[in-house]
């Protein structure tokens, strides 16, 4: 199992058009084969910062992902909403 937690810092003017656009993906995503898990969070103490956090069967799933519809729209549509570059990093569940 893969685990990807990718870290987004939303601009204040953007954060419920950002919620509306990651809700709309993470429904997508969980429909996709090899994905067991795709929540979208939100920090308590800066409400600007979310997580999304990811759980893939494999690999595969992961870029699998990378190349559907609801991603390269949700992507294109959130990126001029972050205060800064998204980051993010893969996990393995040991």
């Amino acid at each position: 199992m893969i685990v990807t937690l990718a870290f987004l810092d939303i601009k204040p003017e953007s954060i419920d058009d950002f919620i509306a656009a990651s809700r709309a993906n993470a429904e997508a995503s969980r429909q996709e084969p090899g994905v067991t898990r795709f929540d979208l969070t939100r920090q308590l103490d800066v409400p600007t910062n979310f997580t999304l956090v990811e759980e893939y069967q494999d690999v595969d799933a992961v870029e699998a992902h990378r190349t559907t519809d609801h991603y390269l729209t949700w992507k294109a549509a959130v990126e001029p909403m972050q205060a800064t570059p998204r980051h993010s990093h893969r996990y393995e569940i040991l």
